[in-house]
């Protein structure tokens, strides 16, 4: 299988009577990689040299097919064929357009670009670690880019500790130490994901060599990743992070808020199509995680204010604070604290974020308590507003001169250029 003319000469022929071989599109030293056709779509049609053990592979193949999920490639054929007297297994499955290895030989990923990655690959390892499988080769190669999407490969996917390492393939670079000893589990996938998250990083994998005790995650790597990797690449098993510890770890705080994405070098149709694009796409879809790419409201137009509402915040990003003359029965807002939002986090804001925060006041004029009423579409943006909120302070309400405390709903309004409050008092 490794002599490359002689998969080119394949080129033209037709599998099982329906499956042509339009183009080779590469293999390695035990496989091969055609553009095919399925219909009126492109497929991939792979092809691997049967062995003794072929019926438990294609066993393998058939259930991973049987698994469907929005970011695994999709399996849809599976079965032997004979090309020039050679007998080989093959399975035909959906067309990606590009993987990511071919991205990291010319740039390594932005950190805004591995933040819109790493939710897909989640949500698929999740999803297959909740059924009792495992991946088996998380690795650049197997990352995809279909229809801007971003999917894992699929034929590799088995029940822990019974699948044959890929059908007899040495164990590489992102397998894990207990692979090597025939043993496999969830926390394999971990340790491979956080060697993939190092090398899409920095381009190389971390250092991993005895007698250092756990790989060494170069500094160079900027957090939450960085902390992400070094808990992933324990060679225990039992001390790897979990897929669900990986989802919280990876949503941002005021602290961790994604760099603005630069624009990709080079003709990579990855970084250009869908790197960035994923990162409206996923952040903005179904993923648990925080999302910082949204929509605006239903209605358009600026909401109608009464002199209560008047927005007290300024455009102005950095906090401030603002005295009013004002007073009244009804008490009055004295002092207000803008949001502080990094120009990285604004200029991925899309239209609005509206976040309402309800506060009790005191009888002395001080927040007492804050609580979210419509925390908006990004868990970061509310938690903005909610730490905000928490040190606004009102003149005290009066009831037959008697000072007593009060509710308000504070209304933030984020956008790109400029961030507003609108306060109105609830009536007793």
């Amino acid at each position: 299988m490794a002599n490359t003319e002689l998969w080119k000469a394949w080129e033209g022929r037709v599998v099982a009577g329906k499956f042509p071989l339009r183009r080779w599109l590469g293999g390695s030293d035990h496989s091969a990689v055609f553009l095919t056709e399925l219909g009126a779509r492109k497929a991939a049609i792979k092809f691997v040299a049967a062995k003794v053990s072929d019926d438990k592979q294609l066993s393998r193949w058939r259930a991973a097919a049987q698994r469907s999920h929005p970011h695994l490639i999709r399996i849809f054929e599976v079965g032997r064929c004979e090309i020039d007297g050679t007998t080989l297994l093959f399975l035909v499955m959906e067309y990606g357009e590009e993987d990511l290895s071919q991205i990291l030989p010319q740039r390594p990923l932005t950190p805004a670009e591995t933040r819109a990655l790493l939710p897909p690959v989640l949500d698929a390892l999740a999803y297959l670690h909740g059924r009792g499988f495992v991946h088996g080769h998380i690795q650049p190669s197997n990352i995809f880019a279909v229809d801007n999407q971003v999917k894992l490969s699929a034929e590799s996917v088995a029940v822990p500790d019974t699948s044959t390492l890929g059908g007899g393939v040495k164990p590489n670079i992102y397998d894990a130490p207990e692979v090597t000893a025939g043993k496999m589990s969830s926390a394999s996938d971990v340790w491979s994901l956080g060697i993939t998250l190092v090398t899409v990083l920095t381009q190389h994998p971390p250092l991993n060599e005895r007698p250092v005790p756990d790989p060494l995650v170069p500094d160079t790597v900027p957090e939450p990743f960085r902390s992400i990797a070094r808990d992933c690449l324990r060679r225990d098993p039992q001390q790897r992070r979990s897929v669900a510890d990986i989802r919280i770890q990876l949503q941002p705080d005021s602290t961790l808020v994604p760099t603005a994405s630069k624009t990709p070098t080079g003709k990579s149709r990855f970084g250009r199509r869908v790197l960035i694009p994923l990162t409206v796409l996923l952040l903005a879809a179904a993923f648990v995680g925080v999302k910082l790419f949204t929509h605006p409201e239903n209605s358009a137009t600026s909401p109608s204010t009464t002199p209560e509402q008047q927005p007290v915040a300024s455009t102005k990003a950095k906090p401030e604070e603002k005295l009013s003359k004002t007073t009244s029965s009804s008490g009055a807002v004295v002092r207000q604290v803008i949001p502080e939002v990094p120009k990285s986090a604004r200029n991925t804001i899309q239209g609005r974020i509206i976040v309402k925060v309800r506060v009790t006041v005191d009888s002395s004029g001080k927040v007492k308590s804050a609580k979210l009423v419509s925390p908006g579409p990004s868990q970061y943006f509310a938690g903005l507003a909610l730490k905000a909120a928490q040190q606004w302070e009102f003149t005290p309400s009066e009831v037959n001169d008697q000072k007593t405390s009060s509710t308000w709903i504070l209304r933030f309004q984020f956008a790109r250029g400029s961030t507003q409050v609108f306060p109105m008092r609830e009536q007793a």
